[in-house]
């Protein structure tokens, strides 16, 4: 067993941003360390989180910011065996729970709701049906599965059904029921994920949006599901609830843009003008300077996200260039992370054979500093390990 009284709680000066308190849309929240949406696929077949989530995020809220896994917000949205849904009464209900026990904590929690589009495939799907995106592109077959017992169909994926005009206004409108569900099972907020690949991004994106109608060509045509799901759903909760996340230039699950900056510029400056809560920028080794292009697009919080440790975090947040930090593999390992930063006591390794497992092995069993196995921490300041991270 560790000691934390016998190191100093005083934080280093340098560090003092990350522990500052912070606003995002209609919420405070108390430090600006975030946690990043992982999936972790311990939600029930049908969708419905179960009791384990709700301690798992209890057990990370002192977090300024809880950003949850990807929750679909359709049967048809699901792509991933285990997650979480949030459009039946079941689902809402369970949410409560969640939310309830972050709450509890002094917590914030925004629900991160994503469909993954073409990246479903038809044994996920209801029956007899095809997964859609904006237009009919077979993503790469040779594309990789991901590992550690992800748990979907290991085979190729197949070519998508482009959604009509009229099925896109529908889709639009479970994003808002998804956002209303979400307001009403308490959350703080809902982020749309916008990045990654998934059905936002197979429209923003060229080699994956082919359309010749409203919702293609331009970059104001690829931009406008995106920015109708925002308006839709900020109508039915209010603008300070709907918050974006974008991985510009990103090429995971082959989706490749030419010219990301043009896009992301365009974008970043609609999504400033709609007053979104936040918007969560992953940069993903892009060879230009992604939040130099885009902070002064912004007006509002940005959380930067992917590969940040400690120290690059805080030296993020005092540059001016981002308001927050999204961590994922360094809380999925440490419930206590903000102790952890805040008082320099070593950190937990992650197990990534458990990242997509369903039992409690891997995901509510990290131990908190004063109970860790001092053989299994490594420094405070360790990056991100080098291996395969959850899907975000």
């Amino acid at each position: 067993m560790n000691s934390p009284a016998s190191l100093s709680a005083q934080t280093p000066t340098g560090l003092a941003a990350l522990f500052e308190p912070w606003r995002v849309g209609d919420t405070p929240v108390r430090n600006r360390i975030a946690m990043a949406p992982c999936t972790r696929q311990r939600a029930h077949l049908d969708g419905t989180p179960t009791e384990i989530m709700a301690t798992y995020y209890r057990q990370r809220a002192s977090a300024g910011l809880i950003i949850t896994e990807g929750i679909s917000p359709s049967p048809a949205g699901n792509g991933y065996l285990f997650a979480p849904g949030l459009y039946t009464d079941a689902h809402e209900a369970a949410w409560a729970k969640v939310a309830d026990a972050v709450h509890a904590e002094g917590g914030a929690i925004f629900g991160q709701i994503m469909h993954v589009g073409r990246l479903s495939d038809p044994l996920i799907q209801p029956p007899g049906q095809t997964p859609v995106s904006a237009s009919a592109v077979q993503p790469d077959p040779t594309a990789r599965h991901y590992a550690f017992n992800c748990p979907k169909p290991k085979r190729v994926y197949g070519t998508p059904r482009a959604l009509t005009v009229p099925e896109i206004h529908g889709v639009v409108a479970e994003y808002a029921d998804c956002a209303r569900r979400a307001r009403s099972a308490g959350f703080d907020g809902v982020e749309i994920h916008a990045a990654s690949g998934y059905l936002p991004m197979q429209f923003l994106t060229p080699n994956t949006n082919q359309r010749r109608d409203a919702y293609g060509g331009d970059v104001e045509g690829r931009a406008r599901f995106l920015l109708e799901c925002v308006e839709a759903m900020q109508a039915a909760t209010n603008p300070g609830f709907v918050a974006v996340k974008v991985s510009p230039g990103w090429t995971f699950h082959d989706v490749f843009d030419d010219d990301p900056i043009a896009t992301y510029s365009y974008l970043t400056q609609a999504l400033s003008q709609r007053r979104i809560a936040y918007l969560q920028v992953g940069n993903y080794g892009m060879d230009w300077d992604v939040y130099g292009t885009l902070r002064p697009l912004f007006d509002g919080p940005m959380i930067g996200a992917a590969g940040f440790a400690r120290q690059s975090a805080a030296a993020a947040l005092q540059s001016g260039r981002l308001d927050l930090i999204a961590f994922g593999q360094a809380l999925i390992a440490n419930p206590d992370l903000v102790a952890r930063y805040q008082n320099g006591w070593p950190l937990n390794r992650t197990d990534p054979a458990n990242y997509y497992t369903q039992g409690e092995d891997g995901y509510i069993d990290y131990p908190v500093y004063a109970d860790a196995d001092p053989a299994r921490l490594v420094p405070v300041d360790s990056g991100p390990t080098p291996i395969e991270r959850p899907v975000d």
